[in-house]
């Protein structure tokens, strides 16, 4: 009976390793890079993405972990849904959080739309297809999400959104490029 354990055992490990190192596959950058590209695109190409919406990502080798927050959960399951059809994507794991459903929300969200790209320097960023500015509104509290031209406009931007009567809070992680304005030595 011994004489048929070993090679059993043997064989149950070097199985158990076999699949161990399979599921390690090594990722190249490349191909990381290409995954990151489409994930991208396939989320900005949602059709009811909207400027209340923040969609992000992370990838891990083969693995996707989706992030932000939407209005719709039917959003969320087609960022989930469109992501998993990416060549290459093993896995997603879905944070997307799905804002609470608010008629208070809903109106500062339009009145914050308004201040914000309803006139003044920062009406230019309504123009693109998709708001670079997204406006994120959850009981309240707002948060400001995207990119801009410079650090003007994000301050700009964080007045704008404070001046809004029934906005309890406002977080600012619009990016600005670093300003290239540098002081001469005489």
């Amino acid at each position: 009976m011994k004489a048929n354990f070993f090679p059993a055992a043997l064989l149950l490990f070097l199985l158990i390793a076999s699949m161990a190192s399979a599921q390690k596959h090594p990722i190249s950058q490349k191909a990381v890079q290409r995954i990151e590209k489409e994930v991208r695109h396939q989320l900005l190409m949602l059709p009811y993405l909207d400027t209340f919406d923040n969609l992000a990502f992370r990838v891990n080798g083969y693995d996707v972990t989706l992030l932000g927050q939407v209005t719709r959960p039917t959003l969320r399951d087609d960022a989930e849904r469109a992501v998993k059809k990416i060549e290459g994507v093993e896995k997603v794991d879905n944070r997307i959080e799905v804002l609470p459903v608010s008629i208070n929300d809903d109106r500062l969200r339009q009145q914050l739309f308004r201040a914000i790209y309803g006139y003044g320097p920062l009406q230019r960023y309504a123009l693109p297809p998709q708001k670079p500015i997204r406006i994120i509104v959850k009981n309240g509290h707002v948060t400001l999400e995207g990119v801009v031209d410079s650090e003007m406009d994000k301050n700009l931007a964080n007045i704008q959104a404070n001046s809004v009567p029934g906005v309890f809070s406002v977080v600012n992680h619009l990016q600005a490029p670093p300003s290239k304005n540098k002081k001469k030595k005489s």
